[in-house]
């Protein structure tokens, strides 16, 4: 049996593996670009293959293909869709401009399908042509930018449940470390005291409104310019072919989707990918800081910080026993830097469009799409892995609460600023408590100590009762 077989484009015949859905344009750009190894998003297909059955809903209810065809191209995108024939599709991510060896690849592998289930040869397109049939009405101008868009906010639809998942469970520590005071640390030093609760508190409302911002940004990807063709024009499509498109594709997508008011603007312009990407790069920002801090916190066990204690996961050593070391706060550092770097290679592609089409998609869809996924599977690793399972030092934590030196801010509005300072400094020397200075140098009452003095009083707002007159007749 034949290891392959012949097929004839524009340029002259091409060999291609015999068994394969894909033809000759694709087995082109195998051979043009073995560049990364890399293969489309998963969902980057499911969106073209819905695309393709979208559009030819619509062409078939505008008479513009026959019935027997378009149901045969329908139920082969379909499959496509469903993830079937993914193997086929073998362009590398870093391919030719605008992601037209990509969209050949779709258009060839429906095309294939489609006759098979016609039952038609590969390779031979009697019945279903990949470019007049499965391609009709559309162009890679405005097919690539749609399911970019719609594989996008598939993926977003996997990210936004991580996320309020992450933030909850964030939530759930704040009111379960709520009683317990530690040290707060400014500069990296110390700070008055703040309770570990509300750390915790700070961190889920981050993650809580860098997934309201995300949802805010991604809705800029559901103006849709189907139907815009080469230009943006829309030449060759009925006149009633793009807001058909569109409403198929919102139907088989489960989004909500709208045909762009300029099919011009919606070529030219990829902001929504920006806009997108961007919202991804200030949510990885927040997580690596975060991490860092939840590794700051969890240091030791008894050279570091230790007023937290993660869960042990794994060996962290392969020479010092029993180490264990914080894995999951070091894997989301190392994504979200992953996250920041697809960014600025995304904003690059956004804003090299030029005139009528912005050529660099492809690399907009691998980034952004890559983001996506990575963060995804990374924070439900971390929330369930990790934090869910933190536990707070109290000891610790109530220890530093007590040795900080910044207790003397609340001295402040008793004694003043310059002589609050002379505690610190005679603290710092002299390793004794602000507490225990106040009491030597008879600053305060017993029962003044005891309200003025106690950390959890510097958790809140809180007024200092007779703060003038204490600091007048102290002068």
């Amino acid at each position: 049996m034949a290891e392959t077989r012949q097929e004839k484009d524009s340029l002259g015949l091409v060999e291609v593996p015999a068994h394969s859905l894909y033809g000759a344009q694709t087995a082109r750009a195998v051979e043009n670009f073995p560049i990364s190894g890399l293969r489309a998003h998963p969902l980057l297909i499911r969106a073209f293959g819905l695309v393709k059955a979208a559009a030819a809903e619509a062409n078939k209810s505008l008479g513009l293909i026959d019935e027997r065809r378009a149901d045969a191209i329908i139920t082969a995108a379909t499959e496509v869709a469903e993830g079937k024939w993914n193997s086929e599709f073998v362009v590398d991510v870093f391919q030719a401009g605008a992601g037209v060896s990509f969209h050949m690849n779709t258009n060839e592998v429906v095309a294939n399908r489609a006759n098979q289930l016609l039952g038609g040869a590969l390779g031979e397109y009697a019945e279903v042509h990949p470019n007049d049939h499965v391609n009709y009405g559309q162009s890679t101008n405005d097919v690539f930018p749609t399911g970019m868009r719609v594989a996008t906010l598939l993926a977003l639809e996997t990210l936004y449940p991580v996320l309020e998942a992450f933030a909850a469970t964030f939530a759930a520590k704040a009111r379960e470390f709520d009683g317990v005071m530690k040290s707060g640390r400014t500069h990296m030093q110390d700070a008055v005291p703040i309770r570990l609760g509300q750390e915790f508190a700070a961190y889920g409302l981050a993650i809580e409104k860098g997934c309201r911002f995300l949802r805010f940004a991604a809705g800029s990807l559901r103006e849709l310019g189907l139907g815009g063709s080469a230009v943006g024009t829309g030449i060759n499509t009925h006149p009633d072919y793009r807001e058909k498109a569109v409403a198929n594709l919102a139907r088989l997508s489960g989004q909500a989707l709208e045909p762009a008011a300029d099919m011009r603007w919606a070529m030219q312009s990829n902001a929504g990918m920006a806009d997108v990407s961007a919202a991804l790069r200030g949510i990885a920002l927040e997580v690596i800081r975060i991490s860092n801090d939840i590794r700051l916190l969890s240091s030791g066990p008894n050279t570091g910080f230790a007023e937290i204690y993660l869960p042990s996961l794994q060996p962290g050593s392969s020479i010092m026993p029993g180490k264990i070391n914080p894995v999951l706060p070091e894997l989301v550092a190392m994504v979200g830097f992953q996250v920041v770097g697809n960014d600025t290679a995304t904003a690059m592609a956004v804003q090299a469009g030029q005139l009528e089409l912005n050529v660099m998609m492809p690399t907009m869809a691998l980034n952004t799409l890559q983001s996506i996924t990575i963060l995804a599977n990374t924070l439900r690793e971390f929330d369930t892995r990790c934090v869910a399972g933190i536990t707070a030092n109290v000891s610790r934590c109530v220890e530093y609460s007590e040795k900080t030196v910044s207790l003397a801010t609340a001295l402040n509005p008793y004694i003043g600023y310059a002589k609050a300072a002379e505690i610190v400094k005679e603290s710092v020397a002299t390793g004794e408590t602000i507490i225990a200075l106040a009491r030597k140098r008879k600053l305060l009452s017993e029962e003044e100590i005891a309200e003025i003095l106690a950390p959890e009083r510097m958790t809140e707002p809180q007024y200092p009762l007779d703060a003038a007159k204490r600091r007048d007749s102290s002068s």
